[in-house]
């Protein structure tokens, strides 16, 4: 009641424009007048500085970056500044090759680059690796890895203590999936099935060690490789393995298969009966030739009536013997 009467007279007092001190017609309202505006008096504001923020955002400490951090940008800097530089020597030098073998330089390939090394710097030598060649840097220089650590040195993967995260990732996935095919095939064996479904390799190879170190950007060891490969082979022994194909397929490499492209000539037979087999047509260059393999031989290579002298070069020789 008490509440009602005071907010009626205080309309009534903004109605007829009364101040302060004509409450004292109202000796009864008086004391909640009193009460009203102190209460209203105790308003709380707050104030904000912008100087206060700046200071406090300017005095905040930095991230601390790690010593490890610091050496890897170092090294990714002058990693990044280097292959710059090689990149744009090989633009120069693809350049100035277009205009000696009088081709368009910006519409110069690979392919027109290792015709025209092939016709400026002929080569005797017989592994290709020797002779000589003009490639891309990124195809010469292996590629960097990563950082594996963030800017206060605490590493991305969960194997970085290991040394060789990759490797051991990948000896971890293979337990895990022999460990899931061991479920499915008792799961099918309590069905009354019996699982076979084993993954056929026979037209593929694994990686050696230098391709898998180049996989895994990690050097290994020849036992850790050995163990590697044995593991695989683990898995692949197991009856249901094909369901597996495309992660044992990433450590395999196709085999080059020639019985679909070469015909094997059939045995022939001379007058005594001893096999033999004459592959005609032999081309190279200008050259053509037939060659005679006979069974039960001595070794002895005849050429045009003259033994492996008859070609004067000792690279010749080689690839004949």
């Amino acid at each position: 009641m008490a509440v009602s009467t005071v907010s009626r007279c205080l309309n009534l007092r903004r109605f007829i424009g009364m101040s302060n001190n004509a409450a004292i017609l109202f000796p009864n309202t008086a004391q909640h007048l009193n009460h009203v505006q102190h209460a209203r008096s105790r308003s709380f504001t707050t104030s904000v500085d912008d100087d206060d923020i700046f200071e406090s955002e300017w005095n905040k400490p930095n991230k601390k970056m790690s010593k490890a951090m610091i050496a890897y940008l170092k090294r990714a800097r002058e990693h990044d500044e280097f292959m710059k530089k090689e990149i744009a020597e090989y633009e120069i030098g693809k350049r100035h090759l277009a205009n000696m073998m009088g081709e368009d330089p910006d519409n110069f390939t690979q392919r027109d680059i290792n015709r025209a090394i092939r016709y400026l710097f002929p080569s005797a030598l017989y592994d290709p690796r020797a002779r000589p060649m003009m490639r891309h840097p990124d195809e010469i220089f292996p590629h960097r890895k990563a950082s594996e650590f963030d800017e206060s040195g605490r590493p991305f993967h969960s194997m970085f203590y290991t040394t060789k995260q990759n490797y051991f990732e990948i000896l971890y996935n293979i337990v895990d999936k022999i460990k899931s095919l061991n479920e499915v095939e008792d799961s099918l064996i309590k069905q009354g099935k019996l699982p076979m479904d084993k993954i056929n390799l026979l037209d593929s190879r694994w990686l050696t060690k230098a391709e898998l170190e180049n996989e895994i950007h990690e050097t290994i060891n020849d036992s850790e490789y050995n163990y590697f490969i044995t593991s695989l082979e683990r898995m692949c022994e197991h009856p249901l393995s094909n369901r597996e194909n495309d992660f044992i397929r990433k450590y395999c490499k196709q085999r080059i298969t020639y019985s679909s492209e070469v015909e094997v000539q059939p045995l022939e037979h001379d007058s005594t009966g001893r096999p033999y087999i004459t592959v005609k047509r032999c081309m190279r260059k200008s050259a053509r030739g037939e060659v005679t393999v006979w069974a039960n031989g001595s070794g002895k290579i005849v050429i045009n009536g003259q033994d492996i002298t008859y070609f004067k070069e000792s690279r010749h020789r080689e690839q004949v013997s």
